[in-house]
Protein backbone atom coordinates (compact mmCIF):
# COMPACT_ATOMS: atom_id res chain seq x y z
CA UNK A 1 0.00 0.00 0.00
CA UNK A 2 1.73 3.29 -1.09
CA UNK A 3 0.64 6.64 0.63
CA UNK A 4 1.22 9.26 -1.83
CA UNK A 5 1.61 13.02 -0.90
CA UNK A 6 -0.83 15.46 -3.02
CA UNK A 7 -0.77 18.74 -2.58
CA UNK A 8 -3.70 19.63 -3.66
CA UNK A 9 -6.01 17.52 -1.69
CA UNK A 10 -6.51 19.74 1.46
CA UNK A 11 -10.06 20.11 3.43
CA UNK A 12 -10.01 23.81 3.29
CA UNK A 13 -8.64 25.04 0.30
CA UNK A 14 -9.19 28.84 -0.06
CA UNK A 15 -7.80 31.07 -3.10
CA UNK A 16 -7.41 34.60 -1.44
CA UNK A 17 -8.43 37.27 -4.57
CA UNK A 18 -8.74 40.00 -2.99
CA UNK A 19 -7.13 41.78 0.11
CA UNK A 20 -8.05 45.28 0.94
CA UNK A 21 -6.01 47.43 3.51
CA UNK A 22 -7.09 50.51 5.03
CA UNK A 23 -4.46 52.87 4.05
CA UNK A 24 -2.45 54.79 6.84
CA UNK A 25 -4.19 58.14 6.27
CA UNK A 26 -7.33 56.54 6.37
CA UNK A 27 -7.24 54.72 9.83
CA UNK A 28 -5.57 58.58 11.23
CA UNK A 29 -8.45 60.27 10.13
CA UNK A 30 -10.82 57.64 11.04
CA UNK A 31 -9.75 57.69 14.40
CA UNK A 32 -9.81 61.71 14.89
CA UNK A 33 -13.54 61.61 13.19
CA UNK A 34 -14.73 61.24 17.21
CA UNK A 35 -13.08 64.04 18.41
CA UNK A 36 -13.58 66.72 16.03
CA UNK A 37 -17.29 65.41 16.48
CA UNK A 38 -17.46 66.12 20.01
CA UNK A 39 -15.59 69.40 19.85
CA UNK A 40 -18.36 70.80 16.96
CA UNK A 41 -20.58 69.27 19.64
CA UNK A 42 -19.74 71.39 22.39
CA UNK A 43 -18.88 74.53 20.07
CA UNK A 44 -22.49 74.51 18.56
CA UNK A 45 -24.90 73.00 21.38
CA UNK A 46 -22.91 72.87 24.78
CA UNK A 47 -20.44 71.16 26.75
CA UNK A 48 -23.34 68.98 28.43
CA UNK A 49 -22.86 67.04 24.79
CA UNK A 50 -20.24 65.38 25.93
CA UNK A 51 -22.61 62.82 27.91
CA UNK A 52 -24.48 62.69 25.42
CA UNK A 53 -21.78 61.55 23.29
CA UNK A 54 -20.22 58.78 25.85
CA UNK A 55 -23.71 57.91 26.50
CA UNK A 56 -24.78 57.20 22.78
CA UNK A 57 -21.76 54.83 22.02
CA UNK A 58 -23.08 51.71 24.04
CA UNK A 59 -26.28 52.43 22.92
CA UNK A 60 -25.72 51.88 19.33
CA UNK A 61 -23.62 49.18 20.05
CA UNK A 62 -26.15 47.38 21.88
CA UNK A 63 -28.72 48.13 18.82
CA UNK A 64 -25.94 46.64 16.40
CA UNK A 65 -25.79 43.54 18.41
CA UNK A 66 -29.88 42.90 18.73
CA UNK A 67 -30.20 43.68 15.03
CA UNK A 68 -27.04 41.69 13.83
CA UNK A 69 -27.96 38.63 15.88
CA UNK A 70 -31.82 38.95 14.74
CA UNK A 71 -30.39 38.88 11.32
CA UNK A 72 -28.13 36.19 11.53
CA UNK A 73 -31.12 34.16 13.17
CA UNK A 74 -33.36 34.77 10.49
CA UNK A 75 -30.77 34.61 7.42
CA UNK A 76 -28.91 31.40 8.68
CA UNK A 77 -32.11 29.91 10.84
CA UNK A 78 -29.78 29.73 13.77
CA UNK A 79 -27.32 31.37 15.53
CA UNK A 80 -24.36 31.13 14.24
CA UNK A 81 -20.94 30.92 17.14
CA UNK A 82 -18.84 32.13 14.44
CA UNK A 83 -19.43 36.15 15.01
CA UNK A 84 -18.65 37.72 18.53
CA UNK A 85 -18.58 40.66 20.16
CA UNK A 86 -14.98 42.65 19.11
CA UNK A 87 -14.18 45.77 20.41
CA UNK A 88 -10.80 46.28 18.19
CA UNK A 89 -10.65 48.83 15.85
CA UNK A 90 -11.61 48.98 13.14
CA UNK A 91 -14.01 46.28 13.81
CA UNK A 92 -16.28 47.35 16.75
CA UNK A 93 -19.25 45.80 17.10
CA UNK A 94 -21.11 42.47 16.54
CA UNK A 95 -18.54 40.88 13.94
CA UNK A 96 -17.34 37.55 12.40
CA UNK A 97 -14.11 36.37 13.93
CA UNK A 98 -13.89 33.70 11.15
CA UNK A 99 -14.27 33.26 7.42
CA UNK A 100 -17.96 33.42 6.88
CA UNK A 101 -20.38 33.61 3.71
CA UNK A 102 -19.75 37.57 2.13
CA UNK A 103 -23.36 37.53 1.66
CA UNK A 104 -23.91 36.92 4.71
CA UNK A 105 -21.71 39.50 6.13
CA UNK A 106 -23.42 41.84 3.72
CA UNK A 107 -27.16 41.06 4.44
CA UNK A 108 -26.28 41.55 8.09
CA UNK A 109 -24.69 45.10 7.97
CA UNK A 110 -27.14 46.49 5.40
CA UNK A 111 -29.99 45.37 7.97
CA UNK A 112 -27.60 46.74 10.63
CA UNK A 113 -27.35 49.96 9.01
CA UNK A 114 -31.30 51.04 7.66
CA UNK A 115 -32.44 48.88 10.85
CA UNK A 116 -30.40 50.83 13.06
CA UNK A 117 -31.31 54.29 11.42
CA UNK A 118 -34.69 53.72 11.77
CA UNK A 119 -34.42 53.09 15.69
CA UNK A 120 -32.69 56.72 15.49
CA UNK A 121 -35.78 58.21 14.03
CA UNK A 122 -38.05 56.45 16.60
CA UNK A 123 -36.12 58.23 19.80
CA UNK A 124 -35.73 61.55 17.71
CA UNK A 125 -39.01 63.46 19.18
CA UNK A 126 -38.33 62.25 23.04
CA UNK A 127 -34.41 62.57 22.53
CA UNK A 128 -32.17 65.71 23.63
CA UNK A 129 -30.87 66.91 19.78
CA UNK A 130 -27.21 66.09 21.12
CA UNK A 131 -27.78 62.76 21.83
CA UNK A 132 -29.67 62.34 18.40
CA UNK A 133 -26.49 63.66 16.58
CA UNK A 134 -24.25 61.34 18.64
CA UNK A 135 -26.34 58.30 17.81
CA UNK A 136 -26.29 59.45 14.03
CA UNK A 137 -22.53 59.66 14.38
CA UNK A 138 -21.52 56.69 15.88
CA UNK A 139 -24.15 54.67 13.92
CA UNK A 140 -21.82 55.57 11.08
CA UNK A 141 -18.66 55.47 12.30
CA UNK A 142 -18.84 52.00 13.39
CA UNK A 143 -20.83 51.46 9.74
CA UNK A 144 -17.71 53.12 7.79
CA UNK A 145 -15.08 50.23 7.47
CA UNK A 146 -17.81 47.79 6.88
CA UNK A 147 -18.32 49.85 3.83
CA UNK A 148 -15.14 50.63 2.85
CA UNK A 149 -14.93 46.61 2.16
CA UNK A 150 -18.15 46.70 0.22
CA UNK A 151 -16.58 49.34 -1.79
CA UNK A 152 -12.99 47.72 -2.15
CA UNK A 153 -14.79 44.00 -2.47
CA UNK A 154 -17.49 45.07 -4.70
CA UNK A 155 -16.31 43.49 -8.23
CA UNK A 156 -15.45 40.21 -6.73
CA UNK A 157 -17.41 36.83 -7.71
CA UNK A 158 -20.53 35.41 -6.02
CA UNK A 159 -20.31 32.89 -3.16
CA UNK A 160 -16.61 33.93 -1.63
CA UNK A 161 -15.45 33.96 2.22
CA UNK A 162 -14.26 36.55 4.02
CA UNK A 163 -12.28 37.23 7.14
CA UNK A 164 -11.35 40.69 8.72
CA UNK A 165 -7.99 41.77 10.34
CA UNK A 166 -7.48 44.28 11.78
CA UNK A 167 -5.03 45.97 9.13
CA UNK A 168 -7.34 44.75 6.15
CA UNK A 169 -10.38 42.90 4.92
CA UNK A 170 -9.33 39.72 2.83
CA UNK A 171 -12.17 38.03 -0.17
CA UNK A 172 -11.48 34.15 -0.53
CA UNK A 173 -12.89 31.81 -2.83
CA UNK A 174 -13.67 27.97 -2.18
Amino acid sequence: MSIENNSQATFYQYRLLKKATFPRPLVVTYLLLPLFCVLAEIILIMWTSVFSFLFSLPVILWFHLAISRSVLIIVLQSYSKRWKVSVKLPWMGYMPDQHVNYQTFRKVQLHTTWIGLCLIAILLPWSPLSFVISMTFWHFWIMLPRYYGFLALRRQPEGGLIRLSEQDISYYMP
